[in-house]
């Protein structure tokens, strides 16, 4: 019979709304603040490239079970572009591909960019996580093939330009929506104004519903962390009473919940709906129907579910 391995670390829950590092991936951040936690399991919200920097909300424990509803949040970044040059990247890490001593007027750019706005069709870069035939398109790109990869539909709310330093570069800022690649809008602006282009820089500086505001540096992490006390090579856990002032910088659970319906349970409905059961949706302006809706208990997440006929039915439980 096959055993129950038990789970390695804390079993904390919250967000890190991380503000990542250039030259940080997105697994390598994950990992990097499971260890500062010490925490059982964790996972991130969407992707960002080492290249880029920003906004990567990083879930702990349970609140791994609300990554879904932020991956589908609107994202903003503000980033350059830097004409002249096409790359096989479509930022700054890749080969030249094309070049030009052309460069686009402010006026030219403005005028492009309503074709950059609302649903769009868009073509990934060479260089993504997308999956040919089972495997990433980096990979296969790295291989030196030349990819087909199908143009798909993404919805992009605003973009302007924030400023223009100098011939060279123009700094713009975006609101898109899930799988928006900002590599694809440089290169896709560059053929259109017949410069070509690339991402010299990259930041996003926020996604939906978490705020600038709550981002957390490593230095600022590290800096909470309990120190760990070493055995020949290996560092050990801390005690799990030392993590006081790192876990008060976790935002709760039910952060990346905020948009939605908020039911207010008792101690008693809320002891119900942790073992599955439904509930009546009670309080003034509470919801008749929703297809997802949020449950708190003394201000702590208890479950998400759908109202139905004034009843709240979980779907998905939280731990006391």
């Amino acid at each position: 019979m096959p055993r129950n391995r038990k789970r390695k670390g804390r079993p904390v829950s919250g967000w890190v709304v991380f503000d990542k590092p250039v030259g940080m991936g997105s697994t390598e951040a994950v990992s990097k603040i499971k260890w500062l936690f010490n925490a059982e399991k964790a996972g991130h919200a969407g992707t960002l490239d080492p290249l880029a920097s920003g906004m990567l909300p990083i879930a702990l424990g349970d609140a791994t079970k609300t990554v879904p509803y932020v991956m589908d949040g609107a994202k903003v970044y503000r980033f350059t572009i830097c004409w002249g040059e096409e790359r096989s990247t479509d930022d700054r890490e890749g080969e030249a591909t094309r070049t030009s001593g052309q460069r686009p007027s402010e006026a030219d750019i403005r005028a492009l960019l309503p074709q950059f706005t609302g649903v769009i069709m868009q073509t990934p870069p060479q260089f993504s996580a997308i999956k040919i035939s089972g495997e990433r398109a980096y990979d296969l790109a790295r291989e030196g093939e030349e990819l087909d990869i199908p143009a798909r539909e993404v919805e992009i709310g605003s973009l302007g330009i924030v400023e223009m330093p100098d011939a060279d570069h123009t700094v713009f800022e975006i609101e898109c929506g899930k799988g928006t690649y900002v590599r694809s809008i440089a290169r896709d602006m560059g053929r259109e104004l017949g410069c070509f282009g690339h991402i010299a820089e990259l930041r996003r500086t926020e996604v939906d519903p978490f705020t600038p505001e709550q981002l957390l540096t490593l230095d600022a992490l590290e800096a909470a962390a309990p120190e760990r006390e070493r055995d020949g090579d290996k560092l050990l856990p801390p005690p799990p009473d030392s993590f006081g002032a790192l876990d008060a910088l976790l935002l709760d659970t039910g952060a990346a919940l905020s948009f939605l319906p908020q039911i207010v349970l008792s101690d008693d409905a809320a002891r119900k709906v942790r073992l599955g059961n439904a509930a009546i949706v009670r309080g003034a302006g509470a919801p008749i129907e929703a297809d997802d809706a949020c449950a708190l208990a003394r201000g702590r997440l208890v479950a998400i579910g759908a109202v139905e006929a004034g009843m709240f039915h979980p779907r998905r439980v939280f731990r006391d």
